[in-house]
C-alpha cells in the first residue's frame, strides 16, 4: 500500500518555484517578472513562480520516471486502477486517445448516440466507424439516460467484429447504467469496455455513491478531476486495468492529443486533489451528500418545482449520483433557459447548465451550507415572483429523442465515415437547403455537448427543425462555423 500522504509532484514543483536562479527558458514571463500587472493583481504573483516548463527535476509527462511517475502511481492506487495517466488537455484528449488506442481506420466501435462531442473527435482522428446504440429516453422529462445491456448485446450480435464498447457513466443528469453487465458482454467478445466517467471521479470515495466504473468491470475510464473534485480546470485522469488495453498505444495516442508544453499548475493540482481525496475523501463526500440531500428535500417542497430522481423499474439504470441535482422548472411556465437567466442575473445563483425544462446543479466538495441556502432561496423566489399561471407547453419537435432526427450514412448508399466526411471537400449552404445532404460539421447545443449533427450523417428536416427550435427557445448552438445557423457546411457533391 502506498503512502497517500505524499505529494511528490506538488513538492517538487514547490521546491523548483522557490529555488533562486536566473531563468533562460520558457515561459516568456520568467517566473512572473514579465506578467501584465492586471493579471498579477487578479491571480497574485506566487502562481507565476510555479508556472514552469519541464525542467530536469520536474520529470517528463510523456516519459515519466520521477515525480510525475510517482504521482501517477499514487493516483492509480487511490482511484483503484492498475495504471493512471495525468491529462492536461481535459477529458476531451483522454476520450480521443482511448478511441485512437483501440480503433483504427474502418474498425467498428459501439457507442451511445448521445455521446459527448469528444468521442466524435476520436472517431474523426482514428477513422473508426461508429455503431450507435440509442440510450433509454424519458419523453415526459425529455432526458436521455444510459444505454442498456440488451441494446449493447443486440449491437454486438449484429457487429461481432467491433473492437470496443464505449459508454457514458454517469450521464450529465447523474444516471448510471449497468457497467457490470455491459462489461461482461464486451468481455464475452474479448473486447474492452471504455467509459467516459468524466462526471464520476468522486465515486471511489464513498459507499453511498455509485460503484466506480473500474470496480464494476470497465477496462478503462476517463475522469475529469476538475469537474467535481479539487483540481484546476482542464485537469483530468485516464485509468486502466486488466489486459485488454495496450498501455503503449494509450501513451502514444496521448502524445498526439496533449500539449508538448504541459502546465505544471494543472499537473500539481491533480497530485494535490488525489491526496485530498485519499486522505479525506469519505469525510468530504459525506458532507457533500448531506448538503445535496438537504437541497433535494427543501427544493421538492417548493410548489410547481420537482427534482429528478432515479427512474424506478426501468431497465439498465442501477444508480443515481445524488450529488447531481436536476430541477424541473417547466411547471412555472418557464423554460430552463429563462429560469437560468433570472437566477443568474437577478438572484445570484448560477446553474451548471439549463435545458428546455430543467436546470442542473453540481453539488461538490467545494459547496457550503450558504450555497444551499442561496439555491433554495433563489428557486423559492423564482417560483413566487417569476412563475407564470400556466405550465410550459413544450414544442412537439423537442419531445422526440434527438437521435430519431438523424440518419447515419454509414452502411447506406453514401458510405461516409466521420473521418471521411470531416476531410471531404465542402460547400456552405443556406440552413434550410441542407436537408438530405451529408454534414461535415459537429453541431450541438452546449452544454452538455451532445451532437445533433456530426460528420457523415444525413441532415434531416427533423434535425434542422430541432436545432432551430432549441435556438429559438434560448439554447446555445456550438461546433459549427456559423453559430447563427444561417448556414451549414456539407459534403460537396
Amino acid at each position: 500500500m502506498l503512502n497517500q500522504n505524499q505529494t511528490p509532484l506538488l513538492d517538487t514543483l514547490k521546491a523548483s518555484a522557490e529555488r533562486p536562479h536566473a531563468p533562460f527558458y520558457t515561459p516568456g514571463h520568467k517566473r512572473g517578472k514579465g506578467i501584465s500587472q492586471p493579471l498579477a493583481d487578479l491571480l497574485g504573483e506566487a502562481v507565476f513562480r510555479a508556472d514552469l516548463p519541464e525542467l530536469a527535476e520536474l520529470d517528463n509527462l510523456f516519459a515519466p520516471s520521477g515525480c510525475i511517475q510517482q504521482a501517477q502511481e499514487l493516483a492509480a492506487d487511490a482511484f483503484g486502477a492498475q495504471r493512471t495517466w495525468f491529462l492536461i488537455n481535459g477529458s476531451t484528449c483522454g476520450v480521443e486517445a482511448v478511441i485512437l488506442a483501440t480503433c483504427g481506420i474502418g474498425d467498428k466501435i459501439i457507442l451511445p448516440r448521445n455521446v459527448h462531442s469528444s468521442a466524435i473527435g476520436g472517431l474523426i482522428l482514428s477513422g473508426a466507424i461508429p455503431i450507435f446504440v440509442n440510450p433509454e429516453y424519458d419523453p415526459v422529462l425529455d432526458i436521455a439516460h444510459s444505454i442498456t445491456p440488451s441494446a449493447v448485446q443486440a449491437a454486438l450480435e449484429q457487429h461481432p467484429d467491433a473492437k470496443a464498447v464505449f459508454m457514458v457513466y454517469p450521464t450529465y443528469y447523474g444516471v448510471c447504467g449497468d457497467v457490470a453487465a455491459i462489461a461482461s458482454l464486451a468481455h464475452q467478445y474479448n473486447i474492452p469496455l471504455l467509459v467516459d466517467e468524466a462526471h464520476g471521479p468522486h465515486f471511489a470515495f464513498h459507499p453511498q455513491l455509485p460503484t466506480p466504473a473500474l470496480a464494476a468491470g470497465a477496462d478503462l475510464t476517463v475522469q475529469s478531476i476538475h469537474k467535481v473534485l479539487g483540481a484546476l480546470t482542464q485537469a483530468s485522469m485516464l485509468h486502466v486495468q486488466g489486459h485488454r488495453i495496450d498501455s503503449d498505444r494509450v501513451s502514444k495516442a496521448l502524445q498526439l492529443v496533449q500539449s508538448t508544453s504541459p502546465s505544471y499548475l494543472l499537473l500539481a493540482s491533480l497530485d494535490a486533489a488525489r491526496q485530498q481525496m485519499a486522505l479525506h475523501g469519505k469525510e468530504l463526500m459525506s458532507r457533500t451528500l448531506q448538503l445535496a440531500a438537504e437541497a433535494r428535500t427543501r427544493i421538492s417542497q417548493i410548489k410547481r418545482l420537482s427534482v429528478f430522481d432515479l427512474p424506478i423499474g426501468e431497465s439498465g439504470f442501477v444508480a443515481l449520483d445524488r450529488t447531481r441535482l436536476t430541477v424541473t422548472v417547466s411547471g412555472l411556465g418557464l423554460t430552463g433557459f429563462e429560469a437560468d437567466e433570472i437566477l443568474d442575473h437577478k438572484l445570484g445563483v448560477t446553474a451548471e447548465f439549463p435545458s428546455l425544462q430543467h436546470l442542473t446543479f453540481i453539488i461538490s466538495l467545494g459547496n457550503t451550507q450558504e450555497d444551499i441556502d442561496k439555491l433554495v432561496y433563489g428557486l423559492t423566489t423564482l417560483a413566487k415572483e417569476y412563475g407564470k399561471t400556466a405550465p410550459l407547453r413544450v414544442n412537439a419537435v423537442l419531445k422526440t429523442p434527438m437521435w430519431d432526427n438523424v440518419v447515419s450514412s454509414v452502411g447506406d448508399c453514401v458510405h461516409f465515415s466521420p473521418r471521411e466526411a470531416f476531410f471531404a471537400p465542402t460547400e456552405t449552404l443556406c440552413f434550410q437547403e441542407t436537408s438530405d445532404r451529408i454534414s461535415c460539421e459537429i453541431v450541438c447545443p452546449y452544454p452538455p455537448g451532445i451532437p445533433i449533427l456530426m460528420p457523415g450523417e444525413v441532415i434531416t428536416k427533423a434535425a434542422l427543425e430541432y436545432l432551430q427550435t432549441i435556438q429559438t427557445m434560448g439554447g446555445f448552438i456550438s461546433g459549427c462555423a456559423d453559430t447563427s445557423l444561417k448556414t451549414l457546411k456539407v459534403v460537396k457533391i
